[in-house]
């Protein structure tokens, strides 16, 4: 398993070499859609950039409850929020909590998350509505689930660490990750450390075309795998 220093370095790395500004309107934001705006809770911090169209990054909640141990999860989530606000943007991590789909968490939030650890629900597409209905169950959103729940609050742009992809042998099982079909879906800008390098990683790019998803490499030829210091599979942007 990779050490947490290790798993925080990767998502830092990622927040300080975006430079990327995420702008939204106050008219895209005030038409917010009616049908799911009630099951929104936007932190005041991350409303009032709306609101002045400053920018903003969203981060999952997975990392955080089954990603790394407690308290290692905990101290990792507020660094990265404030790697974020060292370079000028508002941090919004986003999880499940009491029945609400939070965007920006305060620390007790994020408490919270570390200490339930894997026991809060993974959160993709299919387990929005499961997991809203009780007020008692505690989710956290993965890849796809954020990305979901960004784009209902009109954030356009999500950093995180690895993401998922088609996994190995899935010619037979199909087993592809629900990240990839919400990247081909869900209009937010996804900054990774690339594919989590157990996964099959040609394939995973020939998905990703196939589907029309742009993946560029920031300042190299190869395609990075999440984690490995080389990744031999050279990747031309596109």
């Amino acid at each position: 398993m990779l050490s947490a220093s290790v798993r925080r370095s990767a998502v830092r790395t990622n927040i300080s070499t975006c430079t990327t500004k995420c702008i939204i309107t106050k008219s895209s934001f005030s038409t917010l859609h009616s049908s799911y705006s009630s099951l929104l809770q936007i932190h005041p911090r991350v409303a009032q950039a709306l609101h002045e169209n400053k920018p903003i990054v969203a981060l999952e909640s997975t990392i955080i409850s089954h990603g790394m141990p407690y308290p290692e999860n905990v101290e990792t989530a507020l660094e990265v929020e404030k790697c974020v606000e060292k370079h000028g943007s508002i941090p919004a991590t986003i999880a499940l909590i009491k029945g609400k789909i939070c965007i920006g968490l305060e620390s007790d939030a994020l408490e919270l998350l570390g200490k339930t650890g894997s026991k809060a629900r993974k959160v993709s597409r299919r387990d929005f509505a499961s997991t809203l209905i009780s007020t008692t169950t505690l989710g956290a959103t993965t890849v796809a689930g954020t990305m979901i729940a960004a784009n209902m609050a009109n954030i356009r742009l999500f950093v995180t660490g690895g993401i998922g992809g088609v996994h190995r042998g899935a010619e037979t099982t199909f087993d592809i990750s629900a990240d990839l079909i919400e990247l081909s879906q869900t209009p937010v800008s996804v900054i990774c450390a690339g594919i989590k390098s157990i996964l099959d990683i040609p394939k995973t790019l020939e998905y990703l075309e196939t589907h029309g998803v742009p993946v560029i490499s920031y300042n190299t030829d190869e395609f990075p795998a999440f984690l490995v210091q080389n990744q031999v599979f050279v990747h031309r942007n596109g």
